[in-house]
Formats: structure tokens, sequence, C-alpha cells
């Protein structure tokens, strides 16, 4: 494709690359982070075939209180002994820690213990609390459950409250990093009694997306203006057996006893796609009729959680609506087992706004530059090649947001190529509407693919020039009617400006009966003569065949007379503002048409100049006698083709008798007479009989002014 011609197509490019970027900074905060976190999920989710199927050096296992384990063991919501001998019983199947997503807020209403001292508080009766000491208290017994083994109960986040839960063991060192948590004026947690009975407490958040859709899990909350843990770090500890975290602010990292995980600016790790369907899940029904004996405990850490509609911790994802937050804990731990922790880069904006520019660039250099198949083509590798590069970043735990230049490279490309399209179709149809009379279609077609072939501005080239003219017109403008006249010029010039299109020349004008074209002009023309003088033959043969019928022979149109001569000449546009003609000017426009009318003293149709007979295959023309043509110094001599059927002896004698003119011009006239009466069509023949002149000689045929 030609190099742009105007600034409107790269212009229009910018303009829209700086329209997409208002809208962006003018669009809500939100609508920008649904769609970054969109375009997340698609990258995780392509890269999920390009991360290395790796399983957690430590096994997680959820245990869940699912319909069927209400349907066996009873309804919602159990008793908290009941939950102490699931908890013992996970402890006993060789778990080495227990986490449970439940919230157990308050006294267990549904003691035996716990209604006796409501009883008795109620009504005044020391008996009764005294009583109440000898039944089963549900809390006595998940409190000696939970001292019993290392188990990380949860708390929620109260954005109301002011309570705060038992201070957590973190330890940080360096900067600060993550002054962007989760933050709640206090905590809904746990009776004091489980609190200090259990080995950790953990943050039961989880927070959903503008869409609702959970994609991330807090390892830090602030709760009552301390941190804390979020349930599926508080499990990771008590698996690694740390007795705290260690919040590295110069590396950037939560290290939990041998586990670094990175660590953003929200505290929040976002989950992989897929990652909880990977989790084994074993039914509480299972463990409180089987104990020890079910298997997949053994050194595992264990998350127990409701995946029953009546415990109201299902979750809606990208993968399903309806998912068991335990099994979102449980994947956060599994998660950073493994060590995968995608975060964007600290300086993504700005590597997401120099490759917009870079990519928008690109595109717009693809439209300018290429053909539109090739543009797009370009366009679609380069989307290719940036959508690979996010993916690729993506299986490394690296997120980019590469909607944004590659967004910017299809609007660039999109506007660019579209004003540029509308640019060519405009210049092409200036062009068509410049040259489509004068050029074959192919040559305008190429011309308006390559504009800058084309130099309208002027330029000095060689051309082969065709004049023709039509014997005895006037006379025939006396002769025939107006409508036949019209006629029969409208047939000619049809006839005669298609063939020197089809060989590749060039229409100048129509001048009365004549036609004047070029060849080797606008474009080069590869042996342009020979094209020149096929074309002068096929118009000689076309023309009397077709003034033999019709119109034509009833009025007697005369024969087509040629010249054709090669050389230097200056091209270029010329005319005025309103009116501009591409033509051709020098000396050699001049021999042409001098040539042109040599055809009457020479009694031919085809009148060839000594430059372009030289360029012509040897032995395809012939000497048909000399010219001084008007305006020229030097005598020309000039050539024309041999008689149709003319046999290698006749054109051998006529070749010598033409050479004898210098020494003998009788003998040669002589000679040349018996050519003629042996060849009677051939009018140069019988011409040259009537008297050959060798140049010099006083009797010099002169064209005519």
């Amino acid at each position: 494709m030609a190099p742009p011609q105007s600034w409107r197509a790269p212009l229009a490019g910018i303009a829209a690359c700086a329209a997409l970027a208002a809208a962006l900074f003018l669009a809500p905060d939100s609508a920008r982070q649904m769609a970054r976190e969109r375009v997340f999920d698609a990258l995780l989710a392509l890269a999920a075939s390009w991360r290395p199927a790796a399983p957690a050096p430590v096994p997680v296992v959820t245990v869940e209180i699912d319909a069927a384990s209400l349907a066996a063991i009873g309804p919602w919501p159990w008793p908290r002994g009941r939950m102490a001998e699931l908890i013992g019983a996970v402890a006993r199947g060789g778990a080495r820690a227990v986490a449970v997503d439940i919230l157990f807020a308050g006294a267990d209403a549904r003691s035996p213990a716990e209604q006796a001292r409501h009883l008795a508080a109620s009504t005044g009766r020391a008996d009764l609390a005294a009583w109440a000491d000898s039944l089963e208290d549900g809390d006595r017994l998940l409190a000696a459950a939970l001292a019993a083994h290392p188990v990380a109960l949860g708390f929620a986040l109260d954005p109301q409250g002011t309570e705060a839960p038992t201070a957590a063991p973190i330890l940080a060192s360096g900067p600060p990093m993550v002054l962007g948590l989760w933050r709640a004026g206090g905590a809904v947690a746990p009776a004091a009694e489980l609190q200090d009975a259990a080995s950790g407490l953990g943050a039961l958040a989880l927070p959903g997306d503008a869409d609702g859709l959970v994609r991330r899990l807090p390892l830090l909350v602030a709760a009552a203006g301390q941190v804390q843990p979020g349930l599926a770090a508080e499990a990771l500890r008590l698996g690694e057996a740390a007795s705290a975290y260690r919040l590295d602010g110069a590396a950037g990292v939560l290290r939990i006893g041998g586990v670094a995980v990175r660590l953003p600016y929200d505290g929040m790790l976002r989950l992989l796609p897929g990652a909880a369907q990977d989790i084994p899940v074993l039914p509480a029904a299972a463990l409180l009729r089987g104990g020890a004996d079910v298997p997949g405990l053994r050194d595992a850490i264990v998350l127990i959680g409701g995946a029953a509609p009546e415990l109201g911790g299902l979750r809606a994802t990208r993968e399903t609506p309806l998912l068991p937050s335990v099994r979102l804990h449980a994947a956060a731990v599994a998660q950073m087992l493994r060590g995968a922790a995608p975060l964007p880069p600290s300086d993504a904006d700005t590597i997401a706004g120099l490759a917009s520019l870079l990519c928008a660039a690109a595109a717009m250099a693809a439209a300018l530059w290429l053909r539109p198949v090739r543009g797009a083509a370009a366009l679609g590798l380069l989307l290719m090649l940036g959508l690979a590069a996010g993916v690729a970043a993506a299986a490394r735990d690296v997120l980019l947001d590469v909607s944004l230049p590659l967004g910017f490279a299809a609007t660039a490309f999109a506007a660019t190529a579209l004003v540029a399209a509308a640019e060519t179709q405009l210049r092409e149809a200036r062009i068509r509407q410049r040259f489509g009379q004068h050029l074959s279609p192919q040559l305008v077609a190429r011309i308006a693919a390559s504009p800058g072939l084309l130099k309208l501005a002027g330029e000095r080239r060689e051309v082969t020039v065709l004049f023709t003219d039509v014997e005895g017109f006037t006379t025939l403008t006396r002769r025939a009617g107006a409508e036949a006249l019209v006629a029969m010029l409208d047939g000619y010039f049809e006839g005669v400006t298609s063939l020197i299109l089809a060989h590749g020349g060039m229409v100048d004008r129509l001048v009365g009966d004549a036609v004047h074209g070029f060849f080797n002009m606008p474009l080069d023309l590869p042996d342009h003569p020979a094209r020149a003088l096929d074309c002068a033959e096929a118009i000689v043969a076309w023309t009397e065949a077709w003034r033999a019928t019709g119109l034509a022979a009833q009025h007697g149109f005369g024969r087509t007379r040629i010249g054709l001569e090669t050389g230097p000449a200056i091209v270029g546009d010329v005319g005025s503002r309103t009116k501009l003609e591409y033509t051709a000017y020098g000396e050699t426009v001049n021999a042409a048409a001098r040539l042109e009318t040599g055809n009457k003293d020479l009694d031919s149709s085809i009148c060839v100049g000594p430059v372009a007979a030289a360029r012509c295959k040897p032995g395809r023309l012939r000497p048909a006698g000399w010219l001084r043509p008007r305006g020229f110094d030097t005598v020309l001599t000039a050539f024309t083709p041999w008689p149709q059927g003319a046999a290698a002896e006749w054109r051998a004698a006529y070749l010598a008798a033409f050479a004898l003119a210098g020494s003998d011009p009788a003998r040669a006239a002589a000679q040349m007479q018996a050519l003629a009466d042996a060849c009677p069509q051939d009018g140069v023949a019988r011409n040259l009989a009537r008297g050959i002149t060798p140049p010099g000689s006083a009797a010099l045929h002169s064209a005519p002014h």
C-alpha cells in the first residue's frame, strides 16, 4: 500500500484513542473495576492449562454438613456438643489442624445447661442456677474439644460494632504494605470461653464484587483498629505449627510458617478458577458415624463448614452460582501451600499506558501502510500476541489488563483504516475520473492502488507516440449527414481507443478525426515501441474491416493513417485550476504528428520514425523513404511494415533496390516498379518506383505543412 497521502487518517486514529481514553476516565470506577476483573477471569481460565499441575504439599480436605448429613443426624442448628463430637472425630482421624467455617456467636441456646441458666435468671431461683452446672453444657463440651486439638474458629466483621476479637500474633517489619485492608468497626466473635480454648481465630468474611461473584478471599482484615487474619490464613498457620505471622513489608509477602504468600495492598488473595473443585469433600455424617475409620484425614488441614442451604454458607463464583464457602477457604489454603497468588504488578497502570500507546501506534501503522486484508491480519496477529502475553503472565501469577492495549489497538486501527479507506476510495475515484477514459482498467487500478507511482507534477521520460488520421475526412463531412457522421465517429473512436488501451497505451485526446495515443506513460511499459507498433497494425487491420461494412461503407469512410515515433518527452499535468490535462510535449510528439502526415507522400498507412524502428525486432519493418518534417533540421528515414503476404524473395529484392538508390536511382526505380507490379497492393513500392531519391538530393520528399 502507498504511504499515507494526508494527515486525516492518523489524526482520526489519535482522536478515536483520545475519545476512548476520555470514556474510560469518565466511566464509574465500579464499571472499570468489573471490566478488569472479567479480563483477569478470562486470562486465569486460559492460563489454567499452562499452569503446572502440582498438588499441595499438605492435603487440604473439607468436612461438610450437607443435606444428607442433616437428614441423618438432625436438622440445623446442631447442638454445640454435636459440633464438639465432629471436631473430635476429625482430630482422631489424624488431621494436623482444623478450621471451622461456622460462627459460634453467644452462648449455646440449645444446651440444657444454658436453658437452665436462662430460666434461673428469669425466675431468680438459685437452685436452678446450681442445677445448671450439672447439666450437659454444649459450650463446655465444644471448648474441651477445641482445647484438645489445634482448631481455629471464625468471627464476622461488624461495621456497626466496637468489640474486638482476640489479638492475632502478627509481627511486622519494613514499610507498611496493607493500608487498604477491609476494615470494620468491630467483630462478632465466639464466646470468650470458646475464644480462649481455640488455637486460632480468623475472619469468615467473603466479599463479593459488584456482580455478586466471590473472586478473592481476605488473608488479613482490620477489626476494631487491629489487624486480624482470615480463616484460611489461620488454618494454614495451625497446619504449619507457626506461632505468629511475619509481615515482611520490604519483600511484600506474608510469611506463615514455611509458606511465603505475596500480599497485595488490600490483603486479598485472588482465587484461581476451579481451585475449589479439586478439594476432597467428606460428609459430616460419615465422620459422626464412622469416627476415625473415615479415610483422607491423616496429616491434612481440615476445614469444617456447611454445604446445605440451611446453614447459609453458599456463595456465587464464576464457575458455579452456589458453592459452599468452606470450599473457598480450603481452596485458598491449598493455593497458598502451592505458592500461587495472582497479582497485578505494582506499576500496572504505567505498563498498561505504555502498552496502549505502543499497540495503538502499531495498529495505526498497519492501517496506514498495509493493504486492508494484510492490515487486518497484522491487527489480528497483534491482538493474539497481546492475549498470549497476558495468558503467559497469568500462568506466572502476574495479572496484566491486556484489554486496554488491545482495545486501543483495535480502536486506532478501525478509525485509521476507516478514514484511510475513505481517502483511498476518494483518491481512486479521482484517478478513475482523470484516467478512466485514457487508460485501460487494469492500469487505472494499478495507479489507484499505488498512486505514488504517478508523477503528475512533471517528469522527463521516454515515450512512444501514436497519432492517427482519417484519409479524406474533410470530404466525408460534406458528403455524410450529421447523424451518420457522428454515428460513424462513435464506432470508429470506440474501436481505435479500445485497441490502444488493450495494448497498454494511453488515449491522450480525440481531435476531430484524429486519436493521440502515448505508450510508456503514465507508468513504465516494457518494450513500448513494439507494443505501439502492434497496436498500429491492429488499428489498420480493424479499420479496414470496419469501413467495409455499415455506414462506413455507404459513405466511403477513408483509411486510417498512423504516425509512430519513440523518444524523450516532458510529461505531466498541464492546464488551469478548473481543467488539467495529463499529456506529453516535445520533439518526439511533433515527429509522430509529422510522420502521420508523411503517409500521404509515402503512400503508406503506418509511418514509423527511425528511433522507434530501431527499437523493434529486426526485419519487422522496411525503409519507406525519407522525410524532412516541418520544424526539423534533419532528414528522417521513415519505416513501414512489410505488405501482408510478401515472400522472402520479394523482401530481399525490395531491400536491394532501396539500397541501390544512392548509386543508381534510375535502376533502383525500375526495380521498384517490378516489385510494385508483383505486389499491386503495396503503395510504398509503387510510390518509390515513381522516383526514389536518396538523402542529400535536391528533390527530397517533404512532408507538407
